[in-house]
């Protein structure tokens, strides 16, 4: 085109194509199968998406549910008994599983045991004696056990050979088996974290979401309070009131009050958290509407504003857990926690506190291989649940 409006020269003029049907102000733009399923997807399937694409998040996750899938059957899958005592094997290496014998594949087996007394440096000295093969029975009666403390029963996932031994990862200084002890530890420093955290969960969730609701002088209360107990050394003043604990309570109130007590001392930072985000999402519309429905504060909070960032305090949970399980360990390595006959993992690190033992039996310090996987697998899933509720990733 070479015509210029208005009769100035030099402009060129652009044609403009219009549509000439009728507007219809009801119609509706098609969709894709594949922009549907984006744009009708709730919250909560958006962060699963986002979460599948961290790796390593996906693989702490399915490695901590196997984990506590376990904890259900400790006695089924420990080959021996929590408290089964093999006096003749005291101190015992761990005994490597082998699956060939002179060239020949006869399936998972150990080695026996030659032993002597070395009287000189007073020390036991295991050999191993390739003319005793020990093959490992499958799906076995062994030790005698309550499961769950209620029912007798004596079947087992794998056991020693008739008379042999089955020490994967050695014995302590009464000649119990570690990885059985291991197995039923599980079981007691997994869930300290999991009813440390509902404990911790519920205090940050009621005290964060009425500070940052109300505000005045009931944040101000609050947060002062919150301040104060940051303020202790966290180590120490859990160290005093578990050393408050008597030690004639059963063990299974002492556990409790372990939990009680790791609990109420870390719920300030989800309190803040909680608080901080109600800070700001009190003034948005949709919470003024529920308002002016008549609605009741403790409706608004909890119907309206804390699932619009639960997300981000599932993560923040999952990152609470570790340290809940690291504070047992401390405990209980320390002798302030958990005590016997309750074994967990921190039980059994103390008896590893014996530097001479510990150089003499490197094997007593094996428990502390779970509390690090544990750790580091809460951790990671933790990193990517929170990448996933960040809506700006």
């Amino acid at each position: 085109m070479t015509d210029t409006p208005n009769n100035s020269p030099g402009r060129e003029r652009i044609e403009h194509y219009i549509s000439k049907e009728p507007f219809n102000p009801y119609a509706v733009e098609i969709l894709t199968p594949e922009q549907e399923r984006f744009f009708l997807a709730s919250q909560w399937k958006m962060m699963w998406w986002k979460l599948k694409r961290h790796k390593i998040a996906v693989a702490s996750g399915i490695f901590l549910i196997v984990l506590y899938i376990t904890i259900l059957f400790s006695e089924f899958l420990a080959p021996y008994g929590l408290q089964s005592r093999n006096v003749d094997h005291i101190y015992a290496p761990p005994q490597a599983v082998q699956l060939f014998n002179d060239g020949d594949l006869i399936g998972p087996f150990v080695y026996g045991f030659k032993f002597q007394l070395d009287m000189e440096n007073l020390q036991r000295i295991y050999e191993r004696d390739e003319t005793k093969v020990q093959t490992v029975r499958w799906f076995c009666l062994g030790d005698a056990y309550n499961f769950w403390g209620m029912v007798p029963m004596r079947f087992h996932l794998f056991c020693p050979a008739e008379g042999g031994t089955l020490f994967l990862l050695g014995t302590d200084r009464l000649g119990r088996d570690i990885l059985s002890r291991i197995i039923y530890g599980a079981r007691i420093s997994l869930t300290v974290g999991l009813f440390g955290i509902t404990i911790s969960f519920l205090l940050g969730l009621v005290l964060g979401g009425v500070s940052g609701y109300y505000g005045g002088w009931i944040d101000n209360v609050i947060q002062r309070l919150i301040e104060i107990i940051r303020s202790f050394p966290e180590l120490p003043l859990w160290m005093a009131l578990s050393a408050a604990l008597p030690v004639t309570w059963s063990p299974i109130v002492i556990y409790f009050g372990i939990t009680i007590i790791l609990g109420l001392l870390d719920w300030t930072g989800l309190a803040r958290a909680v608080r901080s985000k109600l800070l700001a999402l009190r003034e948005e519309d949709f919470a003024t509407a529920a308002m002016l429905m008549g609605a009741r504060p403790r409706r608004i909070i909890g119907r309206h504003l804390i699932p619009s960032f639960m997300s981000h305090l599932i993560a923040s949970a999952t990152l609470s857990i570790p340290s809940m399980i690291l504070g047992e360990t401390a405990l209980s390595f320390l002798g302030l926690g958990l005590r016997p006959p309750i074994t967990s993992w921190g039980v059994l690190l103390n008896e590893a506190q014996n530097i001479n033992a510990v150089a003499l039996y490197p094997w007593l310090m094996l428990p502390v291989v779970p509390v690090i996987l544990v750790v580091l697998a809460f951790n990671f899933l933790g990193d990517g649940l929170r990448d996933a509720a960040d809506p700006y990733k």
